[in-house]
């Protein structure tokens, strides 16, 4: 418990204590019961009455506190002690729930910090271990890392492979296998060996220092809504304020009402009509919303973005890391020879390669044998190799043309294509392309169905962005596009469509994050493109995406049911003590209680979202390859 809910309830527990004592004497007419009552006033309304007092002199604004402090001020001026202390009471216990449901949302962050390491063990020269404290690591020291500890900083894996859970940055709870060169984020847990890193970032600069960075900003900048309903605060305390004497004057003078119940209903009016409920229709909501995606390893910079989100009408993605995966897989296999050393010779050749598309192909052929051969690499030629008397050539040009209208329809399809030779005549064509991430047409779907147009702006070529286009089911396409015209496109799009977004990963796709109205990163992306975006996905998992759209919209929802409720419980209550029959402390129950039901509606959205059936679909990228021959 918060020092602000522990103070909030002791008000509240000794406001309750002089108010039963106060009630006790009453009943026996002793003289000295209002003494009691004053001082269940003083210790329940003490602090609203502090803080509106501080408010009004600091920012020459009025508040809802202070016109509680009224209230309770007039009732005991027409004799109605027990009804003041009643609705301090009830007011106390209002705010100390409202501290206590507030604070409920904003725990996440707390949490977040806790799983910050503070200390550290640096690796000595003389290969002990020292404890220190983690701010005073510097690049290139090495750090010991136990099992089952937190990895206190940014580093490389240095000499043993491990299992780190990442769940605190990625929001996936499956632990992640790392390498020896790996990188390893602070923050997260090594559930594996034991292993030495080397630092890579200062404490200040980890990701993990980010992440909460970015949380803390969002959660202290309101919403839209919020920032509007704050706005519009002052002014309407003012109205009620200055209806209440007009309303005394009216019911006395007009009405022919007694003073006192023309004032006791001034009282009322004063608590009933006061915006507790309207205030706290949308932050309470908004914090519960960004601490929801925060576990979810969705950051929002600002209440604001994930207002905009919701409304949603156009969607665009680059293509290479964003709807790709950013590595070519081998998607066609073909050859021409009945040769059975012809898979064994590719894997061979391509395993002493430090090309990038080495690694695909020696993954595809991972079951061979390897071979004992010289692999000669030609800068813009390929490999070459000389084995039992066969002279082979691997590359992205044939020597025979014999094949050359397979390779320009595979060519067409957006595929690098790779030639394998034996003594000059083409034996076996290899296709690579850059899959599809997982979920990466369900999402496309998800935001069809909801009406968002979809688009792909990519600087790869035609054939590759028609392919990935088609299979993902992209509404329209872009090939070849520079950073100034993806920025353009997308400045364009938002002309068009009004709210848009843009999904990228690298320093290319930065100015038309930035021109977006809401710029989506790929928390696997570069620090730039981070850095100008409205909302960040930290892990490279699509489906992420649609959760957050979801619960955008799911926030909206919230905050208009709660905005709808506030008004319409305030009206009810106005006219019941119009009519004469709602009194004090009714009033102060039915204000206050519809300001708990709005608070707790909004902290509904603490709760995790069902996961998207995404979650559970076949990673198609990982499947059986269709086009093989």
């Amino acid at each position: 418990m918060s020092k602000e809910e522990r103070q909030a309830f002791l008000s509240t527990i000794f406001c309750l204590g002089f108010l039963i004592f106060g009630r006790v004497i009453m009943y026996f007419s002793l003289s000295y019961a209002p003494l009691l009552f004053i001082l269940a006033i003083i210790s329940g309304g003490w602090k609203q009455t502090y803080e509106g007092i501080k408010e009004l002199i600091q920012d020459k604004t009025l508040n809802v506190d202070l016109l509680m402090a009224l209230a309770a001020i007039g009732a005991c001026i027409i004799g109605n002690w027990f009804e003041g202390a009643m609705l301090t009471f009830i007011f106390c216990l209002s705010g100390a729930l409202e501290e206590y449901a507030t604070n409920k949302s904003t725990k996440e962050i707390t949490a977040l910090m806790n799983l910050s390491p503070t200390t550290a063990l640096k690796v000595l020269a003389d290969g002990t271990n020292q404890e220190i404290g983690v701010e005073d690591l510097k690049i290139a020291d090495t750090v010991f890392v136990p099992k089952g500890s937190n990895i206190p900083i940014d580093g490389i894996v240095l000499d043993q492979a491990s299992t780190i859970d990442e769940s605190s940055i990625t929001g996936e709870s499956v632990p992640v296998e790392k390498n020896v060169g790996d990188d390893i984020f602070g923050g997260t847990i090594n559930t594996g060996n034991a292993f030495k890193m080397t630092v890579t970032k200062s404490a200040e600069d980890t990701l993990f220092a980010q992440i909460i960075k970015l949380v803390e900003n969002a959660q202290n900048e309101k919403g839209e809504t919020a920032s509007f309903i704050d706005k519009i605060e002052n002014v309407y305390v003012k109205i009620v304020l200055l209806a209440v004497p007009l309303f005394i004057a009216f019911t006395h003078f007009g009405l022919n009402w007694a003073f006192n119940e023309s004032f006791y209903r001034g009282m009322v009016l004063l608590v009933v009509a006061s915006p507790c409920a309207l205030v706290a229709s949308a932050t309470p909501a908004t914090l519960a919303a960004i601490s929801n995606g925060a576990k979810k390893g969705i950051l929002f910079k600002s209440g604001k973005d994930l207002e905009k989100l919701a409304e949603l009408k156009a969607i665009a993605f680059d293509k290479t890391g964003t709807l790709t995966r950013g590595k070519p897989r081998v998607t066609n296999f073909k050859v021409f020879d009945a040769d059975p050393l012809i898979p064994a010779i590719l894997f061979s050749m391509e395993h002493a390669s430090s090309h990038p598309l080495a690694n695909a192909i020696t993954q595809f052929f991972h079951e061979e044998n390897m071979l004992e051969l010289t692999v000669e690499e030609k800068a813009g030629f390929g490999l070459e190799s000389f084995y039992q008397q066969h002279h082979w050539i691997l590359g992205k040009t044939g020597m025979s043309t014999t094949h050359d209208d397979l390779a320009e329809t595979w060519r067409s399809q957006g595929k690098t294509v790779i030639f394998l030779s034996r003594d000059e005549e083409v034996v076996a064509l290899l296709g690579l392309l850059d899959l599809p991430k997982a979920n990466a047409s369900e999402v496309i779907q998800y935001f069809k169905d909801n009406q968002v147009h979809t688009a792909m702006f990519t600087g790869d070529n035609e054939g590759a962005a028609h392919t990935v286009a088609k299979s993902v089911g992209i509404d329209e396409y872009r090939a070849n596009c520079l950073p100034a015209e993806k920025t353009k496109l997308i400045t364009t799009e938002k002309e068009k469509y009004g709210v848009n977004a843009m999904v990228g990963d690298g320093i290319n796709d930065a100015p038309a994050l930035a021109t977006a109205t809401i710029g989506v990163a790929m928390g696997e992306g570069t620090d730039v493109a981070m850095d100008v975006s409205d909302m960040v996905l930290m892990k490279n998992d699509l489906s992420k995406l649609s959760y957050a759209h979801r619960l955008a919209k799911k926030m909206r929802r919230i905050i208009k049911q709660n905005i709808v409720f506030s008004l319409l419980v305030i009206a009810i209550l106005i006219a019941s003590n119009f009519l004469q029959f709602l009194n004090l402390p009714l009033g102060v129950i039915g204000h206050e209680g519809s300001t708990i039901l709005v608070i707790f509606n909004g902290l509904r959205l603490l709760i995790p979202l069902k996961e998207d059936l995404l979650n559970n679909q076949m990673d198609c990228s990982d499947c059986p390859l269709q086009h093989l021959e």
